[in-house]
């Protein structure tokens, strides 16, 4: 009876020590993630220019308010990006022990960020849940370019880039032909999108793809994997740089969280990319 009061007590700590860890530690926890990939077809004039990803910020959940937002734009203004991307889920609809925070007050706090070829945004579902064109007004107001199913041109020296937004795959009308309409076929295309879904959507034409949505499941299991992902093709496009029939698509974890306030080996960070043909 002893020993099986000890292996019980055992358990009972490890799975406390776990529970802390999952609900309170690696959630409140933060990171910027510095991540090269390398694609053959990358202009050499774009070589290691830093793509600053800020996914799934779903500000007001737990540990990722406002003054956790400032600190998140001070940490990633410090790297000196050359580009930032803000692949959408700026707010939170449902999740236990969150707050909501307006799309106007992230917006104020998010257009303090800098770089040189510039700051851009694509819509989350939760922000269409909310109100996609107060959304849209709120980070316009302050600066920053939302691309939904259209394009920018891009520049830094001698580096020429076509960057492409697509709206959200559950909400939005995710218009490919639109959003890549008048885009030479010489261009070198960066697209973004929330959700990883419309990937096998996409046309070869484009370089790259960078999305978010899917949290990296929040929780990681050694030898099991992502018990939940929200997609449609499960652990497919979870996390990470995804090559498929000769398409890229790099999906970042993301900072927030949604349904439950876990993480558990995928800790909140913001990507940053470099890129380079090798």
């Amino acid at each position: 009876m002893g020993k099986l009061r000890i292996t019980s007590t055992i358990f009972f700590v490890i799975g406390l020590t776990l529970a802390i860890w999952a609900f309170f530690a690696e959630p409140n926890s933060f990171r910027i993630r510095e991540q090269a990939i390398s694609i053959d077809s990358w202009p050499s004039a774009c070589n290691n220019k830093k793509v600053a990803i800020l996914a799934d910020l779903h500000v007001g959940s737990p540990y990722k308010g406002i003054d956790s937002l400032r600190w998140i734009v001070d940490k990633v203004n410090a790297r000196l990006p050359d580009l930032i991307l803000l692949p959408g889920d700026f707010v939170i609809q449902g999740v236990a022990g969150g707050s909501f925070v307006a799309p106007e007050e992230a917006a104020r706090v998010l257009g303090e960020l800098k770089a040189p070829m510039g700051v851009f945004a694509v819509l989350g579902n939760h922000d269409w849940w909310l109100d996609a064109k107060r959304v849209e007004k709120a980070f316009a107001d302050r600066g920053i370019t939302v691309l939904e199913d259209r394009s920018a041109k891009l520049s830094n020296g001698a580096c020429e880039l076509r960057l492409v937004g697509i709206s959200d795959y559950w909400e939005g009308a995710h218009d490919i032909t639109k959003a890549m309409d008048g885009i030479d076929t010489a261009e070198t295309i960066l697209a973004f999108t929330h959700n990883p879904d419309i990937f096998p959507e996409l046309p070869k034409q484009i370089t790259l793809t960078i999305a978010g949505h899917t949290h990296g499941g929040q929780v990681y299991l050694p030898f099991i994997g992502r018990p939940v992902v929200p997609s449609r093709y499960g652990q497919r496009y979870a996390i990470g740089h995804v090559i498929e029939e000769g398409k890229n698509m790099y999906v970042s974890p993301g900072v927030g969280t949604s349904i439950l306030p876990v993480r558990f080996l995928v800790p909140p960070e913001v990507t940053l990319l470099s890129i380079s043909n090798g």
